[in-house]
């Protein structure tokens, strides 16, 4: 446990922006997963709809700083990939 006033401060930010982090990174995936879920069902249409939300989460996390930009990039065309095939 740090002794000086400002490290025990540094120690909350940090767990401020540790659980920020955990509830954006949370989102994301959570709509990546309802995203998968969907495909494997077969409902491409809804599948289309939460492909855009699922997008839209990844790039808020990239926004955040949350996840690289490079990683969001690999993210949504991986999941693009996937709706493709699906539909051929």
């Amino acid at each position: 446990m740090p002794n000086i006033k400002s490290a025990k401060k540094r120690v909350q930010i940090i767990e401020k922006k540790t659980l920020r982090n955990n509830m954006i990174k949370s989102g994301y995936k959570s709509a990546v997963r309802k995203f998968e879920e969907a495909l494997n069902a077969g409902k491409i249409e809804e599948a289309k709809t939460l492909l855009s939300e699922a997008t839209k989460k990844i790039d808020q996390a990239c926004t955040k700083g949350v996840i690289v930009k490079n990683t969001a990039a690999r993210k949504k065309s991986n999941l693009s990939k996937k709706l493709n095939a699906a539909m051929a």
